[in-house]
């Protein structure tokens, strides 16, 4: 989908290679699944987080560990279990017998890059520690503001709700993940070359010895960054994005429409797709690419809608096509 040739800008078109070589090297690992490896770039490029959806065993530990292999950043993994403490993830201050005071202890969410592994396997308080995190790009406590390492990201990963054990995000903590994608089963063929793959050695555990390299650092994502924040948006194609938000919110099947927040997200997700496709302006079918992962998770069913087998991406699919697209 992305083709590095066709931008003539000599740091971009080197930031746009970079970012493809990402999914190369992820393929490296992970079979298939190209939708959550693109949406996961996308991420990269909005400073945006990333709910990643799915039955286990489906590789999507796999693929934050594979992206997170393919980058010259910091990553650290927390495995959220139902006896996990807030104070496990952000750090706590810590007495000191020697100096006779409290020094802080920072948590693994001083990384570049945190993979939040199972997230909703804990109860919301632990959850919610990730929300300042997520949105302020600091940790405070006892009442001291701590940034995080810039670049931040946090690539979540989650069972489906019906799953035993699980807890549900609350909306504040979903409305804070710029995607929620979904990582289905992988088709018939895709599966043969997985355990093809198992055949030969491959040893999910051991990345590097699948041949996964960094292949991407700060400073690509730097550049591309500044290459996106230059890509153009017509007054019609924010119009298209505020209708296509204010239409969930007007819809009998959601009690839950898209915040402003979602509408600035989709506008940021479908202006990262438009630059990584070689265009630096944004067109009507980049808003309806990003449209389903980047609202999924901010609207809500009615319960009514719920049991007739209305799904959340079918509402927003309906909505599309029925609100007008500029030309």
């Amino acid at each position: 989908m992305m083709d590095p040739t066709t931008d003539n800008a000599g740091s971009s078109g080197g930031a746009r290679s970079a970012l493809e070589s990402l999914r190369t090297e992820i393929s490296k690992a992970v079979v298939g699944q190209d939708p959550a490896v693109t949406g996961l770039v996308v991420a990269l490029l909005c400073r945006g987080h990333v709910l990643l959806e799915g039955v286990p065993g489906v590789a999507k530990t796999l693929l934050v560990r594979a992206l997170a292999a393919s980058l010259e950043l910091d990553t650290k993994r927390v495995q959220f279990t139902p006896d996990l403490m807030p104070s496990d993830v952000t750090g706590s201050l810590v007495y000191d017998a020697r100096s006779t005071e409290f020094s802080f202890q920072p948590g693994p969410v001083f990384t570049n890059l945190l993979l939040a592994d199972e997230i909703n396997r804990t109860p919301p308080k632990t959850q919610s520690s990730l929300l300042e995190a997520m949105e302020e790009r600091q940790v405070t406590v006892d009442g001291t503001p701590r940034p995080l390492p810039e670049p931040f990201l946090v690539a979540a990963t989650q069972n489906p709700v019906e799953y035993e054990g699980t807890y549900p995000l609350p909306e504040a903590q979903l409305d804070r993940f710029l995607l929620k994608l979904t990582v289905p089963l992988p088709s018939r063929q895709d599966e043969i070359d997985v355990l093809t793959r198992h055949a030969d050695g491959f040893n999910p555990r051991d990345l590097r010895a699948a041949g996964v390299r960094p292949v991407a650092g700060p400073e690509d994502l730097e550049a591309a960054r500044a290459a996106v924040a230059k890509t153009a948006v017509s007054p019609e194609i924010t119009a298209y994005v505020v209708d296509v938000c204010r239409a969930t919110r007007e819809s009998p099947s959601l009690t839950l429409g898209v915040s402003p927040r979602g509408a600035t997200a989709l506008l940021s997700a479908a202006r990262a797709w438009a630059w990584l496709t070689g265009r630096d302006y944004v067109i009507p079918d980049d808003v309806k690419a990003l449209a389903l992962p980047a609202l999924r998770h901010r609207v809500q069913l009615r319960p009514e809608a719920e049991m007739e087998g209305v799904t959340a991406d079918s509402v927003i699919t309906a909505i599309l096509a029925h609100v007008p697209v500029p030309r």
